[in-house]
């Protein structure tokens, strides 16, 4: 049983180190293009479709409207960053049974680097969505007062979505490693099962609070009514 994959080093020369987080990182983007190439290369827009397609096609449906409940006009525009995230933590929490296999989102080199990922986008969908000015007047609202929290703010929200994700993950690898060494005849295909549901809801989780920041950042500005004296002759 392993802590972290950064423990696990395949080669290493001088302080340079291949760990376990950085080959299986790359494994599973590979495994993600290929997998992506594969599905569309002959999408059909006719009734027959393949059945991978017609996954894909559940899919992106089912985190459009994710997107779009959350508050997001046109998902379109950030699905593609939205979407990768999710199939990147999901897809880690699924390769899991396979033998050898160590998730990289349980190292917290990957979830920090997941978690920075959605500290530059947050800005730049919100200055695409408002402008420069509008999105550095958000800091300021209500008052100029709250600049300085909001900037912990972000930067206290990075932090939370790289520990709860990386904390989430471990604590879940160590859990069913230690109840397989213990039982390991009579609850390894339950325990695999959990895994994967426990990989699942975060990836869900960690999906759904990106697109809620991005949300807040994207929000125009409203202008509020004047209030008027009700009775104006």
């Amino acid at each position: 049983m392993h802590l972290s994959p950064d423990t696990i080093i395949f080669w290493q020369f001088g302080f340079l180190k291949l760990n376990a987080t950085i080959v299986f990182t790359w494994m599973l983007m590979l495994l993600m293009v290929i997998g992506a190439k594969l599905i569309t290369r002959n999408i059909s827009t006719e009734l027959a479709r393949s059945r991978w397609q017609n996954l894909l096609e559940i899919i992106v449906t089912a985190i459009e409207k994710q997107i779009e409940d959350v508050g997001l006009r046109s998902p379109g525009k950030y699905i593609g960053f939205l979407g990768t995230l999710f199939l990147f933590v999901a897809t880690a929490s699924v390769c899991t049974i396979i033998p050898g296999y160590e998730p990289p989102t349980g190292s917290l080199s990957t979830t920090t680097a997941l978690a920075l990922c959605v500290f530059v986008a947050v800005p730049v969908f919100g200055v695409s969505e408002q402008g420069l000015g509008g999105y550095l007047k958000s800091y300021v609202q209500p008052t100029v007062i709250m600049l300085p929290f909001n900037l912990i703010s972000e930067i206290s929200r990075t932090l939370a979505l790289a520990i709860r994700l990386f904390g989430n993950m471990m604590s879940g690898a160590m859990i069913i490693a230690i109840l397989l060494s213990i039982t390991p005849f009579i609850f390894p295909i339950v325990m695999t099962v959990l895994g994967l549901l426990t990989g699942m809801v975060q990836a869900y989780i960690f999906f759904i609070l990106a697109t809620v920041y991005i949300a807040a950042a994207t929000r125009s500005s409203r202008r509020q009514p004047s209030a008027e004296p009700a009775l104006q002759q």
